[in-house]
């Protein structure tokens, strides 16, 4: 063992599993070990980069012997970009991971009776998978200082016009990206025109600290048909620097559809409460599952995984059980898409959500869907879903809950326990609170199904459907 910077690098260490985070995991001494950006196998040198009592952080200093498992990764930013860290992880590894992943969290934190958990199911695509991508624009990109010192010094190296990912753990700073592999190709080529336009024009891109900058942000939408929706958030009024910048992106790139740009002279980057100008084309996309249609437009929420988004949408639907007579409360239901989804096969479908504007576009929807047989409510989950709405809309005979990361607050619980459906389908994106909650509803219930599904390869992230029955008593 040899000491930097007062924190010990241990040499020749194994790595042994994978840890939240997307990072992975080794014992030194009876302590836990935290590792970015390697995998189970791998045997590395170790820079510890933060020591606490009961576990450690640590860097790879150096890649002694590679895992026999490790794989190349597709990405040029691996390594400093914050997403996608499990590349060089094989994406059956990354499944059987994500697997434990679920079993661990519902027996050492749910602690109950639990049936043979299905194999999860992997998505059939493991890049160009989403549907959605946001970049934001720095006057001042951040640079690595592996990048800096080959380059000769940081008075050598170009500085300015980052388009990209916010680096882990910053706000104000972020990482250049010149390729990104989770959309198809077009993504890169919007992306990097942008940036090259702005150099060639003089346009200022975004500083987070003075708030000043033209052009802020850009997202981008496509759907199945590989039609594209471009929204070009820019922070400063000028009118004609915008008529230019939008007239050369409507003439490079005819794939884009719709074509909006917003002004957002806030000091976040939320445009929920903005105004939409549409330079081109329409203010949304369609997007298709079966025989549904729904307008996605810019502020709209849609799973962004839209293949895999149809199998877990399927698999709620078979675990509700539905023969077109039930009452369903459809909780957390965003835009209603799982609601409208399960609609034709249910007497009546209520959903449920705190964000309004998420209701408006789940009204939109299902008017345009023609289905008449669902009612959506806006407001805080705990307070909107209590004894009187029961009462006044009805015991429902099956609930799907697909709450946020946090979970179901416990009074959310409650209510459900005095509703006392037959059924309850249970979608969560984190294993650990879903492990929690189902504990709580176990007094009544019992689950019977359970069936993992991954939206997201090359992450830690894993979703997980669970279907409760209750119990005879």
């Amino acid at each position: 063992m040899r000491k930097k910077k007062n924190l010990p690098i241990y040499e020749g260490i194994e790595i042994t599993g994978v840890a939240a985070e997307g990072k992975a995991m080794t014992r030194i001494d009876d302590c836990v070990v935290f590792v970015p950006y390697c995998i189970p196998g791998d045997i590395v040198d170790l820079q510890v980069t933060k020591k606490k009592h009961s576990y450690m952080e640590a860097k790879v200093e150096r890649l002694v012997k590679p895992s026999p498992n490790r794989c190349e990764a597709r990405c040029k930013h691996y390594g400093e970009c914050g997403g996608c860290k499990w590349q060089i992880l094989p994406y059956e590894l990354q499944l059987k991971y994500k697997q434990q992943q679920i079993v661990d969290n519902l027996t050492r934190i749910g602690k109950i009776e639990l049936p043979e958990i299905s194999p999860i199911m992997g998505s059939k695509k493991v890049y160009e998978y989403r549907n959605k991508l946001e970049f934001s624009c720095s006057d001042k990109k951040w640079l690595s200082w592996d990048v800096i010192n080959a380059a000769g010094g940081m008075d050598k190296v170009d500085k300015d016009y980052g388009i990209g990912f916010h680096t882990t753990g910053a706000f104000d700073k972020v990482l250049d990206i010149e390729e990104c592999h989770l959309m198809p190709e077009l993504n890169n080529r919007i992306r990097n025109f942008v940036r090259d336009y702005a150099k060639q024009h003089g346009l200022t891109f975004y500083n987070e600290h003075s708030h000043t900058g033209f052009v802020r942000t850009i997202i981008l939408r496509d759907n199945a048909k590989g039609e594209m929706m471009l929204t070009v958030c820019l922070a400063e009024n000028r009118p004609q620097d915008t008529q230019a910048l939008m007239e050369a992106l409507h003439q490079s790139f005819p794939e884009v559809t719709a074509l909006i740009w917003v002004l957002n002279e806030k000091f976040n980057d939320t445009i929920g409460d903005l105004d939409l100008n549409v330079y081109y084309g329409n203010d949304h996309i369609i997007e298709e599952m079966e025989d549904l249609r729904f307008k996605v437009g810019p502020k709209s929420f849609y799973q962004t995984n839209t293949e895999q988004a149809y199998e877990l949408y399927k698999v709620a639907r078979e675990f509700a059980g539905l023969t077109g007579d039930e009452l369903v409360f459809d909780l957390y239901t965003g835009t209603g898409t799982i609601a409208q989804f399960v609609a034709k096969q249910a007497k009546q479908v209520i959903g449920i959500e705190y964000v309004p504007e998420a209701i408006e576009d789940a009204k939109i929807n299902a008017k345009f869907n023609g289905l008449d047989n669902t009612l959506f409510f806006a407001g805080d989950m705990k307070k909107v879903l209590d004894k009187a709405f029961i009462e006044q809309y009805g015991r429902p005979d099956v609930i799907i809950t697909d709450p946020p990361r946090a979970g179901m607050d416990e009074d959310v619980v409650n209510t459900i326990l005095f509703a006392s459906p037959k059924r309850i389908v249970y979608v969560s994106c984190n294993p650990a609170t879903q492990a929690r909650d189902l504990a709580l509803l176990d007094v009544d219930y019992q689950v019977t199904r359970v069936q993992p599904v991954d939206m997201f390869p090359h992450t830690q992230h894993v979703e997980n459907v669970v279907l409760l029955e209750k119990r005879d008593k």
